[in-house]
């Protein structure tokens, strides 16, 4: 059967644009052949998908969807508090690990035991330095074997803390705050750039796979910490929860 024109300007416009993906480095070679086999790699450039893990591997599991729905109602209420005085120095982080209950051989900080605890087939170097292995990101449910790739994301980001409650924390406070193995999760650097210090209600994961446990693990750590959250903040919450099922 012989293509229209509309069909040959449709396969010259695929072919331009994943020819720029793989010059840019926005698309790799086994993505793409993964997408001619009607498969997904789970693997290379970041790239943001509709699926993935539905869990973080390796990370304290948050509470089932009915206990977090439950906290979700008992959280307090406020606007978005003020971010005068706020630094990212005022949360002492990547401290001791072993001091705030990694389990973790006494040479790593909390960055590196994060991504030990995080990755599979990690491969450490003396003074625990983090050489190889392989992380699969939550957030865009892609993998990756260079740990410069990857973030140590504070789920709840600090300033979304400090406008939530934590800017009347104690300095101790702050720091076992922000080396809280439940706070911590591996995730891929420009998602986690990109996330920034938005809440759900202006970011969520591109792995739309994920959006249970993300709501899940957040309700859980302003519940445990005590943190207030804004009402689009809980709208976006119990929206992400309906994902959860049951």
């Amino acid at each position: 059967m012989r293509k229209g024109p509309g069909g040959a300007v449709i396969v010259i416009i695929a072919v331009v644009v994943i020819g720029y993906g793989l010059f840019s480095g926005q698309v790799s070679i086994e993505q793409v052949i993964g997408s001619l086999l009607g498969e997904s790699s789970g693997s290379g450039s970041g790239q943001q998908k509709g699926s993935g893990p539905a869990t973080a591997r390796g990370a304290p599991a948050p509470p089932p969807a009915a206990e977090a729905r439950q906290r979700l109602d008992k959280l307090a209420v406020a606007p978005v508090g003020s971010m005068a005085g706020y630094s990212r120095e005022k949360f002492r982080h990547w401290s001791d690990a072993r001091e705030f209950g990694w389990d973790a051989d006494p040479s790593c900080d909390v960055r590196d035991a994060a991504l030990i605890r995080d990755g599979e087939e990690v491969s450490v170097e003396e003074g625990c330095d983090v050489e190889l292995g392989r992380w699969v990101d939550p957030y865009t449910g892609s993998a990756y074997t260079d740990p410069l790739d990857i973030d140590i994301d504070h789920v709840v980001p600090l300033a979304n803390a400090w406008r939530s409650g934590a800017s009347d924390w104690s300095e101790s406070e702050r720091e076992a705050y922000a080396n809280d193995p439940q706070v911590l999760l591996s995730a891929e650097d420009n998602a986690n750039q990109e996330k920034g210090d938005k809440g759900p209600e202006a970011w969520k994961p591109p792995n739309r796979s994920y959006h249970c446990e993300y709501a899940r693990r957040w309700v859980w750590i302003k519940s445990d910490w005590d943190l207030t959250i804004n009402p689009q903040e809980k709208s976006a919450l119990g929206q992400m929860l309906g994902t959860c099922g049951g």
